[in-house]
Formats: C-alpha cells, sequence, structure tokens
C-alpha cells in the first residue's frame, strides 16, 4: 500500500449493499482476503462487475478450457477482444460474437444497436478494418403483439446502427419458439481484415507509458449493465431500462477511423474497448494480461453529466469510448489524430510496475485494487450438474403411434409458411449488405460471401444453432451446430478455418441447465476436434431466465471459411435445366426434433439426429472437392424441414431466376414423412451440369461409400417440383406437382404477414 490509501473512504458495507451488488457473503470475504481490508463502496462496485457472471465467466470457464484454441492457421486465440486466423497473403480474418441478450428485451432498438457497436469496436481494437456483420436472433412466436415489437425494434435497432456505421450486414438466422417470447436472443458477429503482422492487442506495457480515454463522454447510462446481464428477469425487469446503453453509429464511425490510423502511425502500446463494465475492465484487463498496474484520475475522464461520483465514472458503460496506452512520446500525437476527427480525447493515467489498479479522483485515491484479483481471480465455481428428470419424457417418440403423413404437399406448404424456415427477405432489405463493396454472396444462401480485395480469395461465414436439438440431447445439438456451420461454409465453396461461440443458456444455479452447458461444450468440443477447426473467441450468456422460466440451451457457432479462387463460390439455387440433381449422403428415419414434428403435430420431443463425425468430415471434403474441380452448379445444405425444404430452396430462392425440378425418390423402409421432412444430418443436395455427371459420380464412387450418393433426377424450365416416391418395386407410393408461384408465395410472405409489414415489390 502506498501512502496515498490513507485518504481512501471510509467503508460502510452493509450485508444489503452487498446483496444489492450481486455478490455472496463468501465472495465478498474473498474480496476481504485480496484487499487485506473491507472495501469501500467504489471498490465494492468495482468487483460487483468484474466479479459478475457476465465478466468473469465464473460459472463457465472450467469447462470452456474443452474448446481446441490452436491450429496452424490461429493467429490470435481466446483471451483478447477478438480472434484471428491465417489467410495467407500477409492477412488475417479478425472476428468474435458476442450476445446482447438482456438489454434487447428491455430496450430492443437500443439494445440490438448497442450489441452492434460493441462487437464493431471487438474488431477494430484489434487494428482489423470490419467488412461484414451477421446476427444469429431468437425470438417468441409471432402470434402475440410484444413478439412482434421485439422483432421490429431488434431488427430496426440491427440496421440503424449497421446501415450509419457503413458496415454491411451480410446474413444471419432467425428462430422463433415460444420459450424466447419472455428471453429472446440478439447474438452478433463481426468480421474484419488486418495485416497478420499488425494486430493490435489490450496490453498496458511501459512503466510511466500515458494511458488516454478517447471517444464519447461518460454519462450515467448502463451503470451496472454487466450485473443486469448476469441475473435473472421477472415482471419487474422493464425497469430497468436505465442500464441500457444508448448509442451513436456517427461517432463510433470516426472512432473507427482514429482508430485505424493509430495504427498506421504506429501509436500504441495497446487498446482496449470500453465494453461490459466499461472503464473499469478495460483499465484492470489490460494490466492484467500485462504484468503491470495502472493509475487513472477519474478527474480528468470526459464526462456529459455532472457531479458523477468515481463509482458512476467507474462502472458506465456509455458506448464508443476506448481506453489507449501510448508509446512512449507519442501521446501527443494521439491526441491530434484525435483532433483530426473531432474525437473527445484526455489523458487520464499511467502505466505503473505495481500491478495495482490505483483509482484517484484529483489527488485523493478512492480504489486501489490488485488488477489480477480483478480480472483473474473472480470465483470458478464447477457447479452442481445432473440430467433433469423431464430428459427422457423429452427424448420419448414413439413413431408407431404417430400417424405418418399423408397429405406431403399441404406439409410442405407449411413448412415453408414457418417463420423459420420462410423468407427472412423483410428483415434482410432492412440491411445494407452492398456497402463497402466486397459482398458476392448476400443474405439468401447457405453462407454469406465476401471477397478479399487485392486477391482472387473470398471469405464465407455462418452462425448455426439448433436450440430444440440442443434441448433433447446437449451433446448431439452442439455437435450438429458445429458440423452445420461446417457444411454451409463447404457448400459455398470454403474449407472452414476457424469458430467462435456464443453460449446461451439459463440459470447456471440449476443442476439441470448447467448439465445441459457441459454437454453443448464437449459436443462442441468434440466436433470441432474431429474438424479440426479451432475455437479462437466467443462469449457466454447465462441467467436467461424469467419468472423461473429458461430458455431452450442455445450455443450458436459463427465460422469462417476460405475460398481460394472466387471461380469456387457457389451458391444453393439451380442455374440451368438440364442439371443432374444428387443427393449425397443418407436419409435415415430422423424425425425427432424436427420443424415437421413441431409444424404439424405441435410437437418438441424424441432424440435429435445422430452425427456420424467421420462419415461428416467424408461428406464435407467430397463436395469441397466437387466444387473445387468445378463439377457443381448447387450445392445446399439439407438441413431444417429435411428434402422437400432443400428441393423447393433450391428452385425458388434465386434472387431473379426460377427453375422447376423433377426427382423421382425410393422409399424402401423409411416413413413417407422421414424421407420427405426427416433432418438427418450429413447431406447436401447437388446440381452438376450433364457433362460432368459421370466425373462425379466415378470419384464419389472410388471413396468406397464413405458418401452414399443418389442421382434424384434433373433441373427443369417448368413452372413446377415434381416429385414421385416409389416402393422398393417402383410402385408409385406418392405423387406431387406443384407450381412454383404456390411455393413462393407461401415462403416469402409468411413472415411479413404475421407481423403485420408490407414486403415492398
Amino acid at each position: 500500500m502506498t501512502e496515498d490509501t490513507k485518504t481512501l473512504p471510509p467503508t460502510n458495507i452493509s450485508p444489503e449493499l452487498i446483496k444489492q451488488h450481486g455478490l455472496s457473503e463468501e465472495e465478498y470475504q474473498q474480496i476481504v482476503t485480496h484487499l487485506g481490508r473491507e472495501p469501500n463502496l467504489t471498490e465494492l462496485g468495482i468487483f460487483s462487475v468484474m466479479w459478475s457472471e457476465h465478466c468473469s465467466y465464473k460459472s463457465s470457464r472450467v469447462h470452456l478450457k474443452r474448446f481446441p484454441t490452436d491450429g496452424p492457421q490461429v493467429v490470435q486465440g481466446p483471451g483478447e477482444n477478438a480472434g484471428a486466423v491465417d489467410i495467407g497473403n500477409g492477412l488475417a480474418a479478425v472476428f468474435k460474437m458476442e450476445s446482447h441478450n438482456h438489454p434487447s428485451f428491455i430496450e430492443p432498438f437500443q439494445g440490438a444497436a448497442t450489441g452492434v457497436g460493441g462487437i464493431l469496436r471487438d474488431i477494430f481494437t484489434m487494428g482489423a478494418r470490419p467488412i461484414a456483420l451477421l446476427d444469429s436472433l431468437r425470438f417468441g412466436e409471432l402470434d402475440t403483439a410484444q413478439n412482434r415489437h421485439l422483432l421490429k425494434g431488434v431488427v430496426s435497432g440491427i440496421s440503424w446502427y449497421g446501415n450509419c456505421i457503413g458496415v454491411p450486414t451480410v446474413g444471419g438466422e432467425i428462430t422463433f419458439n415460444d420459450i424466447y417470447s419472455k428471453n429472446p436472443l440478439v447474438n452478433v458477429f463481426c468480421l474484419g481484415i488486418v495485416k497478420k503482422d499488425r494486430l493490435l492487442r489490450g496490453l498496458a506495457k511501459g512503466t510511466g507509458n500515458q494511458v488516454l480515454y478517447i471517444g464519447a463522454k461518460t454519462g450515467r447510462d448502463g451503470i451496472h449493465g454487466a450485473t443486469m446481464a448476469s441475473d435473472s428477469f421477472d415482471d419487474a425487469s422493464e425497469k430497468k431500462r436505465p442500464n441500457v446503453q444508448v448509442g451513436d453509429p456517427f461517432l463510433e464511425k470516426l472512432l473507427l477511423e482514429a482508430c485505424l490510423e493509430f495504427l498506421e502511425q504506429d501509436l500504441l502500446v495497446g487498446i482496449q474497448d470500453m465494453g461490459a463494465a466499461g472503464l473499469t475492465s478495460s483499465a484492470c484487463e489490460m494490466a492484467s494480461r500485462s504484468g503491470t498496474g495502472i493509475e487513472l484520475d477519474v478527474a480528468k475522464v470526459p464526462r456529459r453529466e455532472p457531479n458523477m461520483t468515481p463509482y458512476e465514472v467507474l462502472l458506465s458503460e456509455s458506448q464508443e469510448r476506448m481506453l489507449l496506452v501510448a508509446q512512449p512520446g507519442k501521446e501527443d500525437a494521439v491526441l491530434a489524430v484525435c483532433r483530426k476527427w473531432g474525437i473527445d480525447a484526455a489523458v487520464v493515467g499511467k502505466v505503473t510496475d505495481d500491478g495495482l489498479l490505483r483509482i484517484r479522483e484529483g489527488d485523493q485515491v478512492v480504489a486501489e485494487i490488485p488488477a489480477p484479483a480483478i480480472a483473474d481471480e473472480a470465483p470458478r465455481y464447477e457447479r452442481p450438474s445432473a440430467p433433469p428428470q423431464y430428459q427422457e419424457i423429452l427424448q420419448a417418440l414413439n413413431l408407431d403411434a404417430l400417424p405418418d403423413v399423408k397429405d406431403p404437399a399441404d406439409a410442405l406448404l407449411q413448412l415453408l409458411a414457418s417463420p423459420t424456415i420462410a423468407s427472412k427477405q423483410w428483415v434482410f432489405r432492412q440491411f445494407d449488405h452492398m456497402v463497402g463493396t466486397n459482398t458476392v454472396v448476400s443474405p439468401g444462401s447457405d453462407a454469406a460471401v465476401v471477397r478479399i480485395k487485392g486477391t482472387n480469395k473470398a471469405l464465407a461465414m455462418t452462425t448455426d444453432g439448433n436450440s430444440r436439438y440442443c434441448l433433447l440431447n446437449p451433446y448431439m445439438g452442439g455437435g450438429l451446430a458445429v458440423a452445420e456451420a461446417a457444411r454451409n461454409l463447404v457448400c459455398s465453396g470454403a474449407k472452414p478455418l476457424g469458430a467462435t461461440d456464443c453460449l446461451n443458456f439459463g440459470n447456471p444455479e440449476r443442476s439441470d441447465i448447467m448439465w445441459q452447458f457441459i454437454m453443448a461444450v464437449e459436443g462442441i468440443a468434440d466436433a470441432c476436434r474431429a474438424f479440426e477447426i479451432p475455437i479462437v473467441s466467443g462469449n457466454v450468456s447465462l441467467y436467461n431466465e424469467t419468472n423461473g422460466l429458461s430458455i431452450y440451451p442455445t450455443p450458436i457457432l459463427g465460422m469462417v471459411g476460405l475460398i481460394e479462387r472466387e471461380d469456387d463460390i457457389t451458391t444453393q439455387w439451380f442455374k440451368q435445366h438440364g442439371d443432374a440433381i444428387l443427393l449425397l449422403g443418407e436419409t435415415r428415419e430422423d424425425i425427432g426434433g424436427t420443424e415437421y414434428l413441431k409444424v404439424m403435430h405441435s410437437r418438441e420431443q424424441g432424440m435429435p439426429p445422430w452425427l456420424d463425425l467421420e462419415r461428416e468430415q467424408a461428406l464435407q471434403q467430397c463436395v469441397l472437392t466437387l466444387i473445387q474441380n468445378g463439377w457443381v452448379q448447387t450445392a445446399h445444405d439439407c438441413s431444417e424441414g429435411g428434402l422437400l425444404i432443400t428441393l423447393a430452396e433450391c428452385c425458388i430462392t434465386h434472387p431473379t431466376t426460377q427453375f422447376g425440378a423433377q426427382i423421382t425418390l425410393s422409399q424402401e423402409r423409411l416413413r413417407l414423412d422421414a424421407l420427405l421432412f426427416g433432418e438427418s444430418p450429413s447431406r447436401v443436395l447437388v446440381s452438376v451440369k450433364q457433362e460432368h455427371l459421370g466425373q462425379v459420380q466415378r470419384y464419389i464412387q472410388d471413396l468406397n461409400r464413405d458418401v452414399p450418393m443418389s442421382l434424384l433426377g434433373r433441373v427443369t424450365d417448368t413452372e413446377h417440383m415434381d416429385v414421385t416416391v416409389n416402393a422398393s418395386k417402383n410402385q408409385t407410393v406418392y405423387h406431387m406437382k406443384l407450381s412454383l408461384s404456390d411455393l413462393t408465395a407461401q415462403w416469402q410472405n409468411s413472415l411479413s404477414q404475421q407481423i403485420g409489414a408490407e414486403l415492398s415489390p
């Protein structure tokens, strides 16, 4: 302790005050041990936010160690603002996904908007220029006004922030289920490009180096936002609206350009976004990573409100703010760049060698804490876990008692109208997905694709996750999320390079929720290890629970893949009539957990499809080779809704042109609903020019049955999708001929009609 600590404010910490700060009595005693004394109110606030679940990962960190994080392509793994992978040509792709779930329920527009702002800062803090955004969203069913309000507000917030700052939103996914009515999920992914040797990190090295604050002035918005995000909700949660920050994308654009100019001029030792826990987290994390200390004077922090206390300044989560450590003697150059871009900036502290986060207000020391104690030494809990008693009931599905589909054409139309499967055109039309002129494949195919300017390469990216699978079997659900994300990239012509995750779960203090989390993490880890896809960044969002009802376990995988030649970029829609249609992979009797079972039978039960990791890997390598040999016109992952939905999407999802199809299926021993709507994994529908069909068949035959193949039929220039199902002796079991206009009407208009919005032509 220094002499100045004698001026620390007095302590007056009651049990009620400890509880209000979200700390247990045991955690408070650990704080006393770390400090060697009682904390004061400011110090209690600092520990409260930094030891919150949102910042410390105290319930999840011990399990996240299972993830594979290394690989020859990894430039930066977990532990920084974002992860990075090598994409050749001296460049790295920097990416991460984060959640903004609780704020988006309380204030959907600003909650979602500031989620976009936060993930953008994570990327350009690394020195990378953001070039693409994706979002993964979960809402309740649209038959209630509240859910429609949440959807409209979240989509508006995402589009407003991304469009204003000029970063394209190029894709994503949206799923609807009533379990999310009180806990919508807003997960946002961002990707940027940087020269591999110019990557910036959140470091505070060099004793005496100046610490600078830049960006928006600090206000009282967002105080205890991290604590709010680490708590369950109830009916009074909307009163927490003051905890939600307000964003300014125009200021963030200036901040982005200034930060990239710092990189060009080599002005910084380190830089950190002031995200959750604001100035507190950025300062202590930079110091802890570097084994140093930081001394800050909160009196020098630019403010937009009068009479703010040190407690309020340190815990504010006002948006568009960064903390920098300047290279020796270059702080004036940093300030000059900020003046050029019209950004507030001030020298607010210095790097020290004592390992302490010391907070002054002028001459008075108001807090003094060992930086590692708040950044790295939060309690870590291995909470009790056990499968719930209801798990066996969920998995029990008696197919013999379930009537087979009587009218597949009607079932197909109903599935196309399901908002989870239906066109998201109403959403995507609000996003500027072409700004920056990098977008090659815009929203609507298996993965978004952006070009890497100055090269002949492109990057594909996707977000995927099926919460129903995870509810029924969390381990298998986690693995299936990885497999589908990788399959979507491969169908776009990309080799998967790395992944980020956003793990959305309920209350970890419940043993059943903790069991779901652990099993899902193990499923993700095993699949990533099998496919050699490292997890380089990520986010955990727990306590997604309202009035004791938790969401379904919802791990989302964001994945990035490299396309070496632009000529290899592949999309999901048919290209020309006469092409052969092939199904790669095997259709099994996989009805459990399907969208068909939910839509047609109002059931969410059964065992999800079994994932064979070796077969999935063989399929993906096969598809990628076929694409790279120039033999494939179309490749589309067969997943939600099954084979008929996949075929319909190949026919009708092209932005300008539609093609019909004529196929014949063999029923063999399968139920008709399983054949048409089952969701067996490891399947891809491809179309091939007739002149390449023999080459494709010979190549796959040489794989010794590792990849089953069926020649289904051909692409037509008719206005119909013509499907015949034969029994084993070629006796017709079922025949369907649906017009593309009927299919399109169901698929294209359903979502906008359900939310009462007009879909402009």
